[in-house]
């Protein structure tokens, strides 16, 4: 039985984000990323699993890991690329496959970047941070263990057996049921052998390191001038963030809890929503990882599911039906045109449409196929599309996948869209100049880079979002950590602003990490700067740009079961846990004294006020000598968890009888940037201090120890 699941896995069918393309795979090897090729091995038999060799960096875990170290272990490596939709659907069937086997499988995933932006480590870390991935994972930048197991398409998945042998593997999405089956097999197979290791893996989580802010990876962003009304795709809180143009909170909407739940703004739940479209006092809302669309009455506050099942549509012969009772796939932006409402589907690379009347979904335009192709609307292709604009003529697309801007004709589609009938398909007039799909600018799905200029010329890095305003269509080249503007017409691309590198400067050099989300009001650009966490503002007559700060919002309230860390550490270690050894301290014997605890943090930050600072004192040699409190006090530990603690921290000692003592002291800070974006850190410092109780006269009655954090 065993020998049947494993052969069924290793041959599974292909059904990913993208295969290495012949010219992807040459300039992948003109660039020596080397590896030994297991492919004709595993054909002539049993083959070991080569090592993790050659990662420019690990996350989720404090050293590198080995096959050899993990022997006794189920190990299956996820190779994936951050920018790939299909790579994403993979996460919660990992996430199912980790929990079921907690103590005997260890997931491990290897990063093998398509995009420049995507080898760097910290980006890869944000990306680890915004989909709660808690496995750990390798830069394999320079590709070396992909080749090493010879990978040919992301997202693939390779199973190795306790022994340490290859023994199957799977491209593409979908395979959890196949999965499951071989690993519950393989699992029993070895506790029978007895060569099973069933010590859970203890890791260093990254998302230790981090705390809450009032936006989490904001995706999306929409300005509406009329109604002076900003919302804001707060994705990472599941909701929608409303406020002012000026940055006025307004309300939330979503309880902040992951779930598909409608009704009252308070109780209703999202899960990781993106791009929004604004008709009157109707928002919609690309509820992106519950494939659903939700329609969102800002009058009578409340939610409502218009189109989706909840289940990702994995069948790419459905082409439309019944909006309620047809599941659709990662919906990533929307865009309003009459009484259509348009639908960037990143899932299956398609255009969709929904008839606001009738509630019918069909596909608007392309095959299903990942590609850069133009054409008529039933002949296109697109790669992720997940950016829309339109003036109610032209749907213009951000094509994240092929690098590019396309453009498709309203013309003919409130005449009649693409009917469901392929015969009807076949022979509707769909060959006229009002229903291609072109190109504007840009690259293909390997042709991507930061490069001004025309038309095909013209280099994006993976564009997630647009905003049309007077003729001018902005775009956010995500990983070129710009804002692009694109003439239509002439089809020319100059950067309008960011200076190519991630940061969070404003003024005018300003520079942005990884901008998702675009919307024009009242003379300024509103950028959702998603690795920021932040609204950014930017004067389109000055190119000035400020970060809008959102007084009075907070981060969703933590559920009563979370830890008060969330650190995934024991408690002695603490989160991002640092350890100083302070010089020996000397106080006078038979005396009051105080313990001063100073930290000094980084410029331009300050201490979560809603954040739970922790710290702990403890006598650890010598309590015969040192007690913690007053006069009367005989303590040998203190505990404490505070809001509102400020630095430097001052807390009583009684010295006793002249003698020598040791303190320990752990302080866990959650401190934050001064406008509350960017990144809210948490540190752990350890201080461990020998100190002499001494009679002598004039002796010091104050112990001081000094920290700093990065």
């Amino acid at each position: 039985m065993l020998r049947k699941t494993l052969y069924a896995l290793r041959f599974v069918a292909l059904s990913g984000c993208l295969l290495l393309s012949a010219s992807g795979a040459r300039a992948q090897d003109d660039q020596g990323k080397g590896g030994d090729d297991v492919s004709q091995a595993r054909l002539r038999g049993r083959v070991r699993a080569p090592e993790l060799e050659g990662g420019r960096g690990w996350l989720n875990t404090d050293r590198p890991l080995s096959i050899a170290g993990l022997r006794g272990k189920v190990v299956l490596l996820d190779f994936w690329t951050y920018g790939c939709v299909n790579c994403m659907h993979v996460i919660p069937d990992l996430k199912r496959l980790e929990e079921k086997y907690l103590k005997q499988l260890v997931v491990i995933g290897v990063h093998s970047a398509k995009f420049e932006n995507e080898k760097e480590t910290e980006n890869i870390r944000r990306i680890v941070l915004r989909y709660g991935i808690e496995h750990p994972v390798v830069n394999d930048a320079d590709f070396r263990i992909w080749h090493a197991y010879a990978v040919s398409a992301w997202p693939t998945l390779a199973l190795i057996d306790t022994d340490g042998y290859v023994v199957g593997e799977a491209a593409g999405e979908g395979h959890y049921e196949v999965l499951d089956k071989a690993i519950g097999e393989l699992v029993e197979d070895a506790r029978k052998r007895g060569t099973l290791d069933e010590q859970p893996l203890k890791l260093a989580l990254e998302r230790a390191k981090v705390g809450d802010l009032p936006l989490a990876f904001p995706g999306k962003i929409l300005a509406d001038e009329k109604s002076d009304r900003l919302f804001v795709a707060d994705s990472n809180h599941n909701r929608v963030v409303v406020t002012r143009l000026d940055g006025t909170l307004v309300e939330t909407i979503g309880s902040g809890e992951r779930g598909t739940k409608d009704g009252a703004f308070e109780q209703a739940s999202f899960y990781r929503p993106q791009g929004m479209a604004l008709d009157g006092d109707t928002l919609y809302v690309a509820d992106t990882e519950n494939h659903l669309v939700r329609r969102v009455d800002l009058k009578a506050r409340a939610v409502q599911t218009i189109a989706g099942t909840g289940e990702q549509l994995r069948d790419l012969s459905v082409n439309g039906g019944p909006a309620r009772t047809t599941p659709i796939n990662s919906p990533w932006d929307l865009a309003c045109a009459g009484r259509a409402l348009y639908i960037a589907m990143a899932g299956p690379h398609q255009i969709w449409r929904l008839d606001l009347d009738t509630r019918q979904l069909s596909v608007f335009a392309g095959t299903g196929r990942e590609a850069r192709a133009d054409g008529a609307r039933d002949e296109a292709g697109f790669a992720q599309p997940s950016g829309l604009a339109t003036d109610g003529k032209t749907l213009y697309v951000a094509d994240a996948e092929s690098n590019t801007v396309r453009a498709v004709s309203l013309g003919g589609a409130e005449r009649g869209e693409l009917k469901s009938n392929e015969v009807e398909m076949k022979t509707a007039s769909l060959s006229s100049p009002a229903d291609e799909v072109r190109t504007l600018a840009g690259g293909d799905l390997f042709d991507f880079g930061d490069r001004d200029g025309e038309g095909d010329d013209v280099r994006l890095q993976h564009p997630l979002g647009l905003a049309l305003r007077d003729g001018r269509l902005f775009i956010a080249d995500t990983y070129n950590h710009k804002i692009k503007v694109l003439d239509p017409r002439s089809r020319t691309v100059k950067t309008f602003a960011g200076t190519g590198k991630p940061g969070q400067a404003d003024g005018a050099g300003a520079s942005f990490y990884e901008p998702g989300g675009l919307s024009v009001a009242r003379g300024r650009l509103y950028v959702a700067d998603t690795n920021n966490h932040a609204v950014r503002v930017v004067d389109l007559a000055t190119k000035q740009t400020a970060t809008l700060v959102i007084h009075g919002l907070q981060p969703p309230a933590t559920p009563a079961t979370a830890s008060a860390d969330a650190s995934g550490e024991s408690e002695s270690a603490g989160p991002n846990a640092e350890e100083f050894k302070a010089a020996p301290q000397r106080v006078a014997a038979a005396s009051d004294a105080t313990l001063v605890i100073a930290v000094a943090l980084p410029a331009g930050y300050h201490l979560n006020p809603s954040a739970p600072q922790r710290y702990k004192v403890s006598v650890e040699g010598g309590a015969e000598h040192l007690v913690l409190g007053g006069v009367a006090a005989d303590a040998r530990a203190l505990v404490k968890t505070a809001k509102d603690l400020h630095l430097p921290l001052s807390l009583p000692l009684r010295a006793l009888a002249p003698g020598a003592a040791a303190l320990r002291v752990q302080l866990t800070l959650y401190y934050c940037r001064e406008d509350n974006t960017g990144t809210c850190r948490i540190k752990t410092l350890v201080f461990r201090a020998p100190v002499e109780i001494t009679g002598e006269a004039g002796a010091p009655r104050e112990i001081k120890l000094e920290g700093k954090v990065e």
